[in-house]
């Protein structure tokens, strides 16, 4: 594999995403968000001014997990079925179809790094001036998570991109994708667990929790946070299986890698076998 040639055609998908006017929207509209939210997140239960970076992270949680996943299989889907002329000039080049895949999604990927690490930086230099930096390493925990699921969605996004190789129908499928594991997953995981009893539906809740990265992310978070008292039934019997948070975290982190390489691999697959 040429990783020179990854390099190139990253580095060239990601001056392509800063130069796009979605990316410098969703830069300026996350980073007015994160710093909304991190001031004026608990406010309603009684605290004033500036948070701490434990409250902060708590606090932007749900912000990510919603528009995170949303972004990620947007700009994913926009890059994979963009300008058919570029693209067959591109897969033309002597070039192996996986290190055009490999380098298109890491520029991608570091586009939406950027802009969202822009609204962390943002939120976190305000904290630090106005309560310290008690809580940073957490905070930093926080952010690397949400940068492994803005990588898990892409992925998603051109295993997605990749099987329907038209625009129209990868976006519906991207849009579906996106309400299905940030809005109808638990749902359908809690139902689940109504036709089981006893230790069968902690098992299945134990599994359902690896079904949707989302989910991952935010009991992983909650791990770090330290908030036992508001984990879901979910977290709170992954904890009880495995008898503690690190081996919880590692079981996560590691869930999340494969949410990341599966949809790749079989992308790469599929590809190998279209005539583009």
């Amino acid at each position: 594999m040429d990783f020179k040639a990854i390099y190139d055609i990253a580095r060239q998908e990601l001056i392509i995403n800063i130069r796009n006017k979605w990316t410098i929207i969703f830069a300026v509209v996350f980073g007015a968000l994160v710093v909304s939210i991190s001031y004026f997140g608990i406010m309603a239960e009684g605290f004033s001014g500036m948070q701490s970076f434990t409250r902060t992270s708590a606090s932007l949680l749900n912000l990510v997990l919603y528009i995170v996943p949303l972004v990620a299989l947007t700009m994913g889907t926009l890059s994979f079925t963009g300008d058919k002329g570029s693209t067959e000039l591109l897969f033309s080049q002597p070039l192996l179809r996986s290190e055009v895949l490999l380098g298109k999604l890491l520029g991608v990927f570091f586009s939406i790094a950027l802009s969202t690490l822009i609204g962390f930086t943002l939120a976190g230099t305000i904290v630090v001036a106005a309560n310290g930096a008690e809580g940073f390493s957490r905070y930093v925990s926080f952010v690397v998570l949400s940068l492994a699921l803005s990588l898990v969605f892409l992925s998603i996004a051109v295993l997605a991109s990749t099987f329907s190789r038209r625009k129209s129908k990868a976006f519906g499928i991207a849009l579906f994708l996106w309400f299905f594991f940030v809005l109808f997953y638990d749902l359908l995981a809690l139902g689940g667990t109504m036709l089981l009893k006893g230790p069968s539906a902690n098992t299945f809740l134990f599994l359902s929790l690896f079904g949707n990265p989302v989910d991952m992310v935010r009991v992983a978070t909650l791990i770090i946070l330290d908030n036992v008292t508001i984990f879901g039934a979910a977290g709170a019997a992954m904890l009880r299986f495995l008898g503690g948070q690190t081996a919880s975290l590692l079981l996560l982190v590691a869930g999340l890698l494969a949410w990341a390489t599966v949809p790749l691999f079989v992308s790469n697959r599929m590809m190998k076998r279209q005539d583009i």
